[in-house]
């Protein structure tokens, strides 16, 4: 969270990628919001292109409803890092996965604005594969983005 540091470690780099997240999703915590302050301001000076890990339970429906309130803290945390990354004049994308697992796949279904249909799950291995895929082939630029299985 350190700005300074950020900033030297993103010199002479095209994009950076963030897929922090709480080792303990009910505990309050600032980390994600920290975090994309200090990266948006590093980045300003050097880098444009942001993807950041958020999540699907952002995205409206009865189930999101239940995890969000279940995951409050860490929910409330997100969407101020998604607020922070939004507003900096970046390059960002915004990825939107539901539960990950560790499955060995690294295909995806993506659907800019909402969770794709019948998507429970992704891999790890496919939300990467998802990220990397968005800024070689200049996808989803400034866009939120629901991927899964």
């Amino acid at each position: 969270m350190d700005e300074n540091e950020l900033r030297d470690a993103m010199q002479n780099h095209d994009a950076v990628v963030s897929t922090l997240g709480p080792r303990k999703v009910f505990k309050p915590s600032s980390m994600l919001h920290d975090s994309a302050l200090a990266t948006a301001r590093a980045m300003n000076r050097s880098v444009k292109r942001l993807v950041v890990l958020s999540a699907a339970a952002h995205f409206p429906g009865i189930p999101n409803r239940i995890a969000s309130f279940i995951m409050r803290n860490h929910m409330r945390d997100s969407l101020a890092m998604e607020e922070i990354v939004q507003s900096n004049g970046l390059d960002w994308t915004i990825a939107r996965p539901p539960r990950l697992t560790q499955e060995d796949y690294s295909t995806y279904r993506s659907r800019e604005g909402a969770a794709p249909k019948m998507g429970f799950t992704v891999s790890r291995k496919a939300v990467a594969a998802f990220m990397l895929d968005a800024i070689e082939q200049t996808k989803h630029v400034r866009k939120i983005v629901g991927i899964a299985k």
